[in-house]
């Protein structure tokens, strides 16, 4: 557990914070791509990443907490910085991704030992303490994490929204059947990252009295 996720846990134990409703979740962005076969999904990544970066924009802006959740590579003595910085590596498939999609300061990371990010992790109480209900889970790939991450959000009462141009898989065909099944069977929003509305803030980067 984290230094910083740890003091979270600790400090609200069991409760939600009143800080946000809704939670942009980025799987595995940070990403070296470095596999066998993974030429049409970084083409794809690399589109979608354009999307997922305006949308994190939007949501910085309207201060909507982000959370990066990020596969650890099998490299368990690594944190995410580190993880960051081994994926901009100039050799790798992914770099141009990576770049894009860099954290900034003030979000959140987690790190995964396998497909879910919710599987093992301390996602949970992180997004318990943002006071999360809605969770807006881009990434890759569609099919794989994306979905199996989905899978579990809806399993512990999640809103589900995973905005479909900011997804993708090795293939189209795989995308188009994972948005259905978050559609179909998580009963999950699949829409354009241009439809998410985020709350309106102030001059001063506070919420808008109601």
């Amino acid at each position: 557990m984290s230094d910083e996720v740890g003091k979270i846990a600790r400090a609200r134990p069991g409760g939600r914070s009143k800080t946000a409703s809704q939670c942009v979740v980025l799987v595995d962005v940070i990403n070296a791509f470095d596999f066998p076969g993974s030429q049409g999904l970084v083409r794809a990544a690399e589109r979608a990443a354009l999307r997922i970066e305006r949308l994190t924009a939007r949501a910085r802006i309207a201060r909507v907490p982000i959370v990066y959740v990020n596969d650890n590579f099998g490299q368990w003595r690594s944190d995410f910085g580190a993880t960051v910085e081994a994926c901009l590596e100039p050799h790798q498939p992914g770099r141009r991704v990576t770049a894009r999609l860099r954290p900034h300061d003030g979000d959140f990371s987690v790190l995964k030992p396998q497909h879910s990010g919710f599987y093992c992790t301390t996602l949970e109480p992180l997004l318990m303490h943002l006071g999360a209900r809605t969770l807006l889970i881009a990434g890759f790939a569609t099919n794989l994490c994306v979905l199996f991450t989905a899978n579990d959000a809806y399993m512990r009462g999640y809103d589900v929204v995973v905005p479909m141009d900011c997804t993708a898989s090795n293939t189209a065909a795989l995308t188009r059947a994972a948005l259905a099944h978050v559609s179909t069977a998580l009963g999950g929003k699949t829409v354009r990252s241009s439809a998410i509305v985020f709350p309106k803030t102030t001059s001063r980067g506070k919420p808008r009295a109601r």
